[in-house]
């Protein structure tokens, strides 16, 4: 049995490896969850506030010594949206929707989300730099173009297989396109 320890732990590693790679992880970070597939079950099947309240706090213990914030994206059934602060939604100018989150329409961890932050909100879309995504809850569509998959050494929590994404601007031009600026750059 997957206790709530191994859950932290687990996503302890997760977040060092994720932060050791990512050197710009921006000001907003989607976390995907699936409590479900934590505990071992098929997602949207076992839905657990207990789990979603551990992987909340040890997210928010990484994100708020960086000041960053954390948008936590609800299931399919609240459409994907994401749940923040009514802070982060105002200062970046995101479409509030009228929902609240519940365990079987959001999930456990937006849930446990929603009972700890000061004044949440769901917003219907986003654009951070990147995230976690864990248990398969595709987090890409909230990810800014174009998306680095952050290759982890720790790539469990719980039962559930976690993917990071990280992200780039684009690199636009043709074949005299340059990148990085040097002095040949004058020359050629």
């Amino acid at each position: 049995m997957i206790t709530i320890e191994q859950i932290k732990t687990d996503l302890r590693n997760v977040l060092d490896d994720y932060f050791a790679q990512v050197t710009n992880p921006g000001k907003i970070f989607v976390v995907g969850c699936s409590t479900s597939e934590i505990s071992g079950s098929w997602k949207g099947t076992n839905s657990r506030l207990d789990v979603g309240q551990a992987v909340y706090e040890t997210i928010q213990q990484y994100l708020e010594p960086r000041g960053m914030a954390i948008a936590i994206q609800g299931c399919e059934h609240l459409n994907r949206a994401l749940l923040v602060e009514r802070t982060v939604a105002e200062a970046h100018n995101f479409e509030i929707v009228d929902v609240v989150p519940a365990i079987h329409a959001g999930g456990g961890t937006q849930v446990a989300a929603y009972q700890q932050m000061h004044d949440p909100v769901e917003v219907e879309h986003i654009v951070a730099q990147g995230g976690l995504d864990i248990g398969g809850t595709e987090i890409g569509m909230h990810v800014k173009f174009v998306q680095i998959p952050v290759p982890l050494k720790h790539r469990d929590v719980g039962a559930a297989r976690v993917v990071a994404l990280t992200s780039r601007p684009k690199k636009i031009g043709g074949a005299r396109a340059k990148y990085e600026f040097t002095t040949a750059n004058l020359e050629e």
